[in-house]
């Protein structure tokens, strides 16, 4: 694999957004029963939420990134801890409600898992805004922001929007990642919009049954100006990629499959560091592939090994147009 080209000293050249961070909590259970008590293993405590997670695996793929999210209380504490003990550099907003967590329990004796997320912090308009200051200060001289996850209470629908108009000023390409009505309030500037199949039948309001149909639902979104490029990840199935003037639907790589929490934030943190070290956009999608594979082999939320990703992109086959 291609060595990245060195960020200017001083600077990311990846900057994250993560407006609804939680403290991810994973352990197992032979078989989850109501009313019983349940012996879970011991559990295993990462920092979560889209955009730390893709700064965490950006970080171990070698790029230089910065993480700009809102944090409080003692769950707040132990996330900001965990990314000193990764080395992935950070800005932390005070906020004066607590971090949220989120709960996976796998089923051990059936491979089931189930996922328990709680509502994000309330962010005051002040909070918000300081979110934004920082967010302005650290991608001033930054290549990329990305953007990921959804948007916690207090924050209005079209924030998104207001993070793509900030980015435009700078001169920064977004990455967006998100879902709900945070992703229907975007009107434009994104670069690239990754989006499940699920967040993109939510976003075009109809059933998006076949793959035609995927693909004009995201050339909907490029064609309207909202995005620059749609990628349309389908877990097992690869993935699509809607240009201006292309279509492609890359495979999936083989796997033995695993657990697919974070995998999704995994090929957003390829992606922009493949297009970081200058590839097009296509080689940078079979990085994502590749990452978003290894995550499948790691423990709870645990970023995937950089060595594992290198191995599963020589596997990865160019895209067939569609």
């Amino acid at each position: 694999m291609e060595a990245p080209a060195g960020p200017e000293p001083g600077r990311a050249q990846i900057v994250t957004l993560t407006m609804n961070p939680a403290l991810d909590i994973t352990t197992g259970v032979d078989a989850v029963r109501p009313t019983d008590k349940l012996r879970c293993d011991t559990p295993r405590y990462d920092p979560g939420g889209g955009g730390i997670n893709v700064a965490r695996i950006a970080h171990v793929l070698g790029a230089s990134v910065e993480a700009v999210f809102p944090a409080g209380g003692s769950t707040g504490d132990l996330l900001t801890s965990l990314l000193d003990g990764a080395g992935v550099p950070y800005r932390r907003v005070a906020i004066g409600t607590s971090t949220r967590e989120s709960f996976t329990v796998n089923e051990t004796g059936t491979g089931r898992q189930y996922r328990f997320v709680l509502p994000g912090a309330r962010l005051s308009c002040r909070e918000r805004a300081c979110c934004l200051d920082e967010l302005r200060s650290a991608a001033a001289a930054a290549d990329f922001v990305v953007a990921s996850g959804s948007l916690p209470p207090g924050v209005p629908a079209d924030f998104y929007q207001r993070v793509a108009e900030l980015c435009g000023e700078l001169g920064v390409r977004l990455i967006l990642d998100t879902s709900g009505g945070g992703l229907r309030h975007v009107s434009s500037g994104v670069f690239l919009l990754k989006a499940s199949v699920r967040e993109l039948r939510e976003c075009a309001g109809r059933p998006l049954a076949t793959e035609a149909d995927q693909l004009a639902a995201a050339h909907e979104l490029v064609d309207t100006g909202r995005a620059h490029s749609v990628l349309v990840s389908l877990g097992s199935h690869g993935a699509l990629l809607a240009t201006a003037h292309a279509s492609q639907r890359f495979a999936a790589i083989p796997s033995s499959g695993g657990s697919g929490v974070g995998a999704g934030d995994a090929m957003v943190a390829a992606v922009t560091v493949g297009l970081g070290r200058g590839w097009p956009l296509v080689k940078s999608v079979r990085l994502g592939i590749a990452a978003g594979t290894a995550m499948l082999m790691t423990p709870g939320t645990a970023a995937c090994d950089r060595a594992e990703v290198e191995r599963l992109f020589a596997l990865a086959a160019e895209p067939v147009d569609v």
